[in-house]
Formats: structure tokens, sequence, C-alpha cells
């Protein structure tokens, strides 16, 4: 009886009382008619009320979100699906599904009615801001009469997960160095202009020289197929990504950390698309999930945070030791016992990059006036042992970084190239460094 009068409307209540008043004064005057007027007004929105209350706990719910998994800026679509599984017809629904502030605010919709046994679809599109996981529903019904004397709420218990992962920029392809583990860039060009039967093809994807088509898979296969120049260290890589939250600056969206997830989860899907078996590497150490290389790396940028730690040392200890690969690190502010720690961390075989953040360019009111100063000599070092870097400033596009670090130059029309994108581009020294022998470049 509590649950009836509880899921009246101010109008159900007006009614109730009204019918009440009417029938208490017909009885009091002995006046039959007022005594019926005054029973009907009471039993209406009790009536309403037992309806509302019986078709509140028979509608099922189930949603769907497609894609599961969105980058940031980008369109998920939520479909809601509600059925009538009772043998009466529903009143007015009001439908409000759950939203974290993250996502938009919270949709509503208005259904006349669902007949026995039918279902209807309500769909309506997010569009996250920001890299997270979110929890999508339940969702929360108000059953109400026709008359609008009851408004019975009911919640389902349904929910479903949105993964959110960081921007992903499209990355323009390059054939890195093969010279950088003493193969010879000629020997990957040679092979895959005289088309050997070695050179596995796979479809063409917009970016790819028209020169690298493999004819006869083309004629074969009936579209374009091109060949992938395999190196012996492009099989497999390591992408290195720094959470410190010492070596970062800014907050939110704009900090150097957010860019630096961006960059981590850009440069990953590239290597993924290229089918170069990925390894994954934080300053806490390996990342360890079942999945393949893309999923794990994007499931875990999603959720990743600043970690309190203020070295590279358990980090670097994953990385491999002998192993030929690629090494593709995205560093926040080292100083310089830490730069020369991570520059002999790198594989004894095998290129090794970075994109170094100029992390004072982000917040220079939060960090140490000399930390430009403090990239450069970072630079220094890891280029004496080898590595390639890209000095990257805040409101550099990773794209342009990214071309920078990869791209095939001649020293002299690189100087301008990189004076040209603002982003200071340090190549690999010819001669030795401390940390051992420089890898040399191509010409």
């Amino acid at each position: 009886m509590r649950s009836l009068f509880a899921g009246l409307t101010t109008r159900g209540r007006a009614f109730l009382a009204a019918g009440a008043a009417t029938a208490l004064f017909g009885l009091a005057i002995s006046q039959p008619t007022l005594l019926s007027i005054g029973g009907l007004l009471v039993v209406l929105p009790l009536l309403s009320a037992m309806v509302a209350i019986r078709g509140r706990y028979r509608i099922s719910c189930t949603r769907d979100v497609s894609p599961t998994r969105v980058p940031a800026g980008q369109v998920a679509v939520v479909s809601v699906h509600l059925g009538n599984v009772s043998r009466l017809p529903t009143g007015l629904l009001l439908a409000e599904d759950a939203l974290p502030y993250e996502l938009g605010s919270r949709p509503r919709f208005v259904l006349d009615r669902i007949e026995p046994g039918g279902s209807r679809v309500l769909s309506y599109r997010v569009t996250p801001d920001h890299r997270g996981r979110f929890t999508v529903g339940p969702l929360q019904l108000r059953v109400a009469d026709t008359f609008g004397l009851v408004r019975i709420a009911a919640a389902t218990t349904t929910t479903t997960t949105l993964t959110v992962t960081p921007a992903v920029t499209s990355l323009a392809q390059a054939t890195l160095a093969g010279t950088w583990v003493g193969e010879g860039g000629s020997r990957a060009s040679s092979a895959a202009l005289a088309g050997e039967d070695d050179v596995v093809p796979r479809p063409y994807r917009e970016g790819d020289e028209l020169r690298r088509v493999h004819w006869r898979s083309t004629a074969r296969r009936g579209e374009l197929m091109v060949r992938r120049e395999e190196q012996r260290w492009r099989n497999r890589a390591t992408l290195f990504l720094d959470t410190r939250a010492a070596g970062h600056a800014g907050r939110g969206p704009a900090s150097s950390f957010e860019f630096a997830v961006a960059a981590a989860a850009s440069i990953g899907v590239h290597l993924a698309r290229e089918e170069i078996d990925g390894e994954f590497v934080t300053d806490v150490g390996m990342v360890r999930a079942s999945g393949s290389f893309e999923d794990v790396l994007l499931d875990t940028l999603a959720v990743i945070q600043p970690s309190r730690g203020r070295e590279l040392t358990s980090g670097l200890a994953d990385f491999p030791r002998k192993e030929n690969g690629l090494l593709v690190a995205v560093l926040g502010h080292l100083n310089a016992g830490q730069a020369q720690e991570l520059a002999i961390a790198r594989p004894t075989a095998g290129p090794a990059m970075a994109l170094l953040l100029d992390v004072a360019t982000w917040s220079g009111h939060h960090f140490p006036a000399d930390a430009a100063a403090g990239t450069s000599a970072t630079s220094s070092i890891l280029r004496s042992a080898g590595w390639r870097v890209a000095t990257v400033t805040a409101g550099t596009p990773l794209r342009t970084a990214w071309q920078a670090l990869t791209h095939h130059y001649q020293s002299a029309g690189w100087a301008h190239a990189a004076q040209a994108d603002a982003i200071p581009v340090d190549p690999v020294p010819a001669s030795p460094g401390p940390a051992g022998p420089a890898k040399g470049v191509a010409r």
C-alpha cells in the first residue's frame, strides 16, 4: 500500500484528496451522487498506480555500444533495446540512461506505449573528449499513466563499459634505416626493386610507394599488393613510455604527460599495423597481459596514470638485451644520471629512437628554470650512445615529430628541414660515444 501512494504525482494526490473529501461530504449529507463521484476520484489514481507497478518489473533491457573501444574525439553509438515481456501494454515510459559527465549529458526518451511482446530501440551518440574506461548505464525508467496521476521510477541492472583510448594520429610510413644494425640499406631496397620471391607481399595501404608494388601477386590476387621490406630487426619492437609524474609538467589534457600517452598510442598502433611484434614497457615495468600488442597497448593507455616513482630502473630492467629489434622511447624530463642509465640500456643490436619532450615548454611555472639545458644534455648523452633523438616542444604536431625522427636525411638537406619544422632533431654522430660505437646512418 505504501508503494501505491509513493508513486502518486501531485495530480494523483490531489485526485485522492478531492475524492476522499467529496465522498465524506456526500456521506454526511446523504447524497449518493457525491459519494459515487468521490469514490471514483479515489479509485482512479489507485488503479493507475497498480497498473504502473505491474508494468515496472516487466520490461527487459539490453544495451550495445559500437565500438566498445573508441579513440578520444571519435563517436560511439549506444543502442538500448527495451522489450515488454508482460501481457499488458505499458503506459507512458520516460527513459533516462545514466552517463558519467565525461561522456556528456544524460539522454532522455519518451515512449507512448509498448505493446505486449513488443520492443523499442533507443539510440544516441557519445563523443568522449578524454581517455578512460567508463560505465554506461543503468537505464532509469519512470512508468507514467495516461492521466498523469502516477509516475513510478525503476532502474535496470544492465551496464556496458566503454573504453576511450588516447587519440591516435596516423603516422607517415617510413622505412627505418637498416644500416643501424649493419645490414645496409641497399639490401632491402634492392630486394624490393628486383622482386625476389622471398619478399612476402601484403595488400596496398594508402601512403605505400608505387615502386614497391608486387605485380605478380597483384595479377594473381586481383588487388594491389606491395612488398614488405623485411629486415631482421623490424620483426620486433619495444615501446617505452616514461610515466613519472616528476618527469612531466602541465595539467589536464594539455599536459606533457597526455602528449606522451597519445604519442605512445600512435606509435604503437603504427608499428602494430606494420605487423611488427611489440612489447610495451613503462618506467614501472613491462605490461604483461593477454591479447595482441595493439589491444594491450590501447587498453593500458586508456587508464594509465602518472606514476609516483622518480627513477627508470624498474622499466629498464625489462628491456631486451640481446635480441635484434627496434626500440622507441617517449621520454619526459631526465637528469644526467637517468639519461646515462637509459643510454646504456638499449639492446646490443637494432636501432634506438627517442621522442624527448622539452617539458618546460608545457608549463614554465611549475618546472625548474634550467630544464631546457637538462633536455639538451639528455639529448647529447643519448646521441653519444647511438640513439636518434627528436626534441619536441609544446604545440609540435606529433606527425611532424615522427617524420623528423624517421626521415632519411642528408646532413645538409636535413638541417634545413629541421629548422623549417622548428623541431630540434639530433642526428646520430659518426664517431664512437662513451657507451659504445655509434651506428652509422644511411646516406
